[in-house]
């Protein structure tokens, strides 16, 4: 039997089960994506009110790592389909790209809308059927079983590819749910890319939540990330925060607390802020002199008085700013987070994405146990193992010819 005679379908239209759909309508399959919200990849397009982060220019070697234990099976989707590839995909739907100050890659529009209605347009010229308000509730007879505004729908296509997302944001569609109708192994969901609680002040919370860290450098243990920070009413969040999010989430689930080391002014040394700090004050208030000779700003100033009464000596309070101690008392959830971990057993899945114990099941996108900071990771691995998830179907059914 010939690609274009076999039915393939598609569960979760987010931008590893729409990547999946267009691939495969490539090829000539007859494609039917399955989505239970009223909409598609709503998580896309709340990911771009920030700017949609694509991907990261940051060559290989640094850009693996951030996927942590998981860079092994990830790197082997990036082989398939890296940023080059994703960058010249968004292009090829007619939205330019630019690479920003940080090495990110943004589209010049910055926000999601414009690059899925281009995206719609391309599927339904290839003949991708997308049926909204369709919910995926499992297996029944070997059928895939939909719950529909019409009802119960049974149905037995030649493949499916699943990429019903992780657990975090359930209210934008990817709740977990799914984990109930799989028998293969599964690591618990956690949150990811989540802020941390601190038992701040009263005072510090109400003038300052929402207020931003800018320029810092972030230290847990031996590993330190340079960045930005929010402070939150429940504690600290921010891009800085999340790119620890893992090793910060194992020591405060082991102990209930840890503590963090902020760098408030990464780019001085020590011996010249002492030096700057140690300067006459004059008639200025301490908060100014702080932003004249350190370049401190209101945020940054009250943070070092959270930490107690602001040292008397040039050279003690430079050891604040340089290495400010901060607990971490918990972590938000999954409904916070931004990403999850957890998820299908990388070991449950063959290098085509499908299941050790499911011929002909798929699976794509943040279902799998794989975890990133942001930055244009989370997106270019989901982009990616839909790709791959998609030659794994039409690999597949090449043998089974």
């Amino acid at each position: 039997m010939k690609t274009q005679s076999r039915t393939i379908a598609v569960v979760g239209a987010g931008p590893a089960g729409l990547m999946a759909a267009e691939r495969l309508a490539q090829a000539g399959a007859r494609v039917v994506v399955h989505e239970r919200m009223p909409s598609v990849a709503r998580k896309l397009l709340m990911a771009g009110r920030g700017g949609l982060n694509l991907t990261h220019s940051e060559p290989l070697d640094r850009f693996l790592p951030r996927y942590g234990d998981a860079r092994p099976m990830v790197g082997r989707w990036t082989d398939v389909f890296g940023p080059a590839e994703l960058t010249a995909w968004v292009e090829g739907l007619g939205q330019p790209t630019f690479v920003g100050s940080s090495g990110r890659v943004f589209p010049r529009a910055m926000k999601a809308s414009p690059l899925l209605r281009a995206w719609l347009t391309r599927l339904d010229g290839l003949g991708v059927e997308i049926r909204v308000r369709s919910r995926w509730t499992g297996w029944r007879d070997g059928a895939l079983v939909f719950e529909t505004s019409d009802g119960e729908e049974l149905e037995r296509p030649d493949a499916v590819v699943l990429a019903l997302g992780g657990a975090s944001w359930p209210r934008l569609g990817a709740d977990g749910a799914w984990t109930a109708w799989l028998s293969a192994p599964i690591t618990p969901f956690q949150p990811a890319n989540v802020g941390f609680d601190v038992a701040w002040s009263s005072p510090f919370r109400d003038r300052f939540a929402g207020q931003p860290l800018k320029g810092l450098a972030l230290t847990h243990g031996d590993r330190t990330v340079r960045g930005e920070a929010m402070i939150a009413g429940y504690g600290i969040e921010g891009g800085a925060v999340y790119a620890l999010s893992a090793d910060l989430r194992t020591a405060v689930g082991r102990g209930g607390r840890t503590e963090i080391h902020i760098d408030l002014k990464p780019d001085v040394a020590a011996g010249r802020l002492t030096e700057r700090l140690g300067r006459p004050r004059g008639k200025d208030s301490v908060s100014n002199h702080l932003r004249k000779t350190a370049g401190l700003d209101p945020v940054a100033v009250a943070l070092l008085r959270e930490a107690g009464p602001l040292p008397e000596t040039p050279r003690a309070l430079a050891e604040r700013i340089k290495a400010l101690s901060l607990t971490l008392t918990g972590m938000q959830g999954l409904d916070r987070a931004i990403s999850s971990a957890g998820g299908v057993r990388l070991d449950a899945v063959d290098q085509g994405l499908m299941l050790a114990d499911r011929p002909g099941v798929f699976v794509a996108g943040e279902m799998l146990d794989w975890e990133a900071p942001t930055g244009g990771y989370l997106l270019q691995a989901s982009f990616a193992s839909g790709v791959v998830a998609a030659r794994g179907v039409l690999d597949w059914l090449d043998t089974r010819d």
